[in-house]
């Protein structure tokens, strides 16, 4: 099954989108909160299928890390789920030498 997101509500800090499947049937959301004066990004989401697990994960992030090359130096704050079950995003650090 694929996903795909749908935007729900966007404005320069925050954004709702609802994640559907091909069928447009809703499966769950993901929002965006921004704090520019604190550099932080809050990033929750939910869906409720497990079978779509991995396809979650692969829709996220690359979407966390376009966002956070518009707005550099934010520090993300997460909590995704999918079916109950806690999603660990692997981050990539950059290591200077």
């Amino acid at each position: 099954m694929q996903i795909y997101f749908s935007p729900e509500f966007m404005n320069e800090n925050a954004q709702v989108l609802n994640i559907v499947t091909d069928d447009n049937k809703p499966v769950g959301y993901m929002a965006f909160l921004m704090e520019e004066t604190k550099k932080k990004m809050y990033v929750y989401g939910q869906l409720e299928e497990e079978g779509v697990y991995e396809d979650f994960k692969d829709l996220v992030k690359p979407y966390l890390q376009g966002l956070t090359k518009l707005k550099p130096g934010l520090e993300v704050f997460s909590y995704l789920t999918v079916g109950g079950k806690k999603i660990e995003l692997e981050a990539k650090k950059k290591e200077e030498e």
